[in-house]
């Protein structure tokens, strides 16, 4: 009777969380059957995730852009903007984080204080200093603003993540590095840095999501329309004007959704390891 009632919980479970999990993903599935729908379908037949006519011209108009720049421009953008951005928070948010978690210096615990200051400090209230200080260095309308921040300490919760961390690395192990001649630095890098890895990868799938779906920095700082994002790209398919084209936007969105996905189905196992390992429960 234990077991039967168990296995009608059990049951009971998965078809709970199976339904959850398609609800949850629903609009992504809507958003990739509707690319593939001619618009007068998109609307007509909302609900459907199924096209009643498939229409792979959505991704060839797409893909051609607007106004005379294609959507590869817009991926190479971003893809540029994106992988400095993670080259940069890797090595300057380690580094930080390194610092905080294993050195005394004078002032560490003021500094500290105001990096978890900045952590809870919305992004709007930096916006307007961080544009004049910008335009001062010419730099609005180029990739600068966007990439340069990134090598000087990133986001303070990826470096807050790392410190939490770093903490739980047993100091024997820096303390029997140095004792065999390692320097502060070579502690870090021989030491920390390899043990570091599941929390890295963490802080590379978050920085890469964030920045590739980012909107409002591309948007007040590049001016150019080759110089766009995917994320500007896709606004520019919404035309007050000459109204919104539904197909291709839905289809270039379902495509920039792809390096997402790729990403994430090769890091996942080492994103749940470096999440449960950092002290962030």
């Amino acid at each position: 009777m234990k077991k039967k009632n168990g296995t009608l919980s059990n049951i009971i479970y998965y078809i709970f969380v199976i339904g959850f999990g398609f609800v949850m993903i629903y609009p992504i599935l809507w958003m990739i059957g509707s690319s593939l729908k001619p618009e007068t379908e998109i609307f007509g037949n909302a609900a459907s995730l199924i096209p009643g006519e498939w229409l792979w011209g959505n991704y060839a108009q797409g893909w051609e852009g607007f106004g005379g720049i294609g959507f590869d421009v817009y991926f190479r953008n971003s893809m540029i903007v994106t992988t400095l951005v993670v080259i940069g928070t890797v090595c300057s948010a380690s580094i930080v984080a390194y610092g905080f978690a294993r050195i005394n210096f004078k002032f560490k615990a003021i500094l500290f204080g105001c990096l978890m200051a900045t952590v809870m400090l919305p992004v709007q209230i930096t916006l307007i200093p961080q544009y004049i200080l910008f335009h001062n260095v010419g730099w609005v309308n180029t990739f600068y603003p966007l990439i340069v921040p990134a090598f000087l300490g990133g986001q303070p919760f990826f470096i807050f993540l790392l410190i939490q961390f770093i903490r739980g690395i047993p100091r024997e192990l820096d303390e029997a590095a140095i004792i065999d001649g390692c320097s502060k630095f070579g502690v870090f890098l021989r030491i920390i840095l390899p043990l570091l890895k599941p929390a890295l990868v963490t802080v590379i799938i978050f920085a890469f999501m964030w920045t590739w779906d980012d909107f409002l920095a591309p948007l007040i700082y590049l001016n150019s329309a080759s110089l766009h994002t995917v994320t500007i790209g896709l606004r520019n398919f919404m035309d007050a004007d000459a109204g919104t084209n539904w197909g291709p936007l839905l289809a270039m969105s379902s495509l920039s959704l792809f390096p997402q996905f790729v990403l994430f189905a090769f890091f996942q196992k080492y994103l749940v390891q470096g999440i449960a390992t950092t002290g962030i429960k």
